[in-house]
């Protein structure tokens, strides 16, 4: 909230904010860099606002290029994969052995099966696109902006139009298919994963819990993928001696601060949803993405 309320209120090109973003990088350590950035993660990875998106201003900013370079935060990332596991870990578990159960019986109609090939089939889309695209997109404060109002819009129409009549025993292999074709949006910067699924699952009438539940299960493996991938990177850059000896630990720092915030996000998100709808989410996403819009029209280069 804090950049939202510094974008909007100042001109970026007179503020003392620049000031500051030039000499944060120095000022501040880095462990406390990769504290500040597995907080940001864990709590706008799984909030329909986008991570990519709030990682990116927040570092520019404050002017933090080395940690704020997207292999590492997307690295990091390796916290939130494993919060959607711990939280969720009993009804991973129910599905993966009913799936396994009605595989061994051919019981294709059962409900945990429709579930396990509806994250797989779904999954495919955003791994195929992404291999493909993950170089192409660029990470633009404009791109981010635009496309932050442009989800807004789309999440309150699925608030208003979806009939939202059909729980987690109601789901089907297309929602799967439907849903992950909605991830592919996330590719572009400031959709947001959670977002983009979210609002394809309300589109589609499913409760706005059981549309969180279904959109964060469905997600894990696609940042599985994404997240050791950008291990890998990091790996190979410190090899040859691109990265700081210290990366391990700020890694870990990194890693441990998003694993508990993410865990602290998807608690949250669940409760909330249950009795609440998601017009919060919608006019946080169109203030943001208007103050960005109104800083770069003042000057921020972004």
């Amino acid at each position: 909230m804090t950049t939202i309320l510094e974008l909007c209120s100042i001109n970026l090109l007179s503020s003392p904010l620049l000031t500051v973003s030039e000499n944060a990088e120095t000022l501040t350590p880095e462990w406390l860099q990769a504290f500040i950035l597995g907080i940001v993660q864990g709590i706008t990875e799984f909030l329909p606002i986008s991570s990519t998106a709030h990682l990116l201003i927040f570092t520019r900013v404050f002017g933090w290029q080395e940690l704020g370079a997207k292999d590492f935060v997307d690295a990091i990332q390796f916290g939130s994969v494993i919060a959607i596991l711990w939280y969720f870990r009993d009804l991973i578990t129910t599905i993966v052995k009913g799936a396994i159960t009605a595989f061994q019986s051919k019981d294709w109609e059962n409900e945990e099966w429709k579930i396990m090939v509806g994250i797989a089939v779904g999954t495919m889309p955003a791994l195929i696109f992404g291999f493909f695209l993950k170089d192409v997109l660029p990470d633009s404060a404009l791109i981010i902006a635009i496309m932050s109002v442009i989800m807004a819009i789309l999440l309150g129409l699925a608030e208003k139009i979806g009939t939202r009549k059909r729980g987690f025993d109601r789901l089907q292999i297309k929602d799967g298919i439907l849903v992950g074709l909605g991830q592919t949006l996330a590719l572009i910067p400031g959709t947001s994963r959670s977002g983009s699924t979210l609002t394809t699952s309300l589109f589609l009438g499913l409760e706005r819990d059981t549309a969180a539940k279904f959109s964060f299960l469905l997600g894990f493996p696609t940042l599985t993928v994404a997240t050791l991938y950008k291990s890998l990177r990091i790996f190979q850059d410190f090899q040859a001696g691109q990265l700081p000896d210290n990366i391990v630990l700020l890694l870990v720092i990194g890693i441990v601060s998003t694993f508990i915030f993410s865990y602290l996000s998807i608690a949250f998100l669940i409760r909330y949803l249950q009795t609440k709808n998601t017009f919060v989410f919608v006019w946080y996403r169109l203030a943001f993405g208007i103050a960005i819009l109104v800083a770069i029209a003042n000057g921020w280069q972004g």
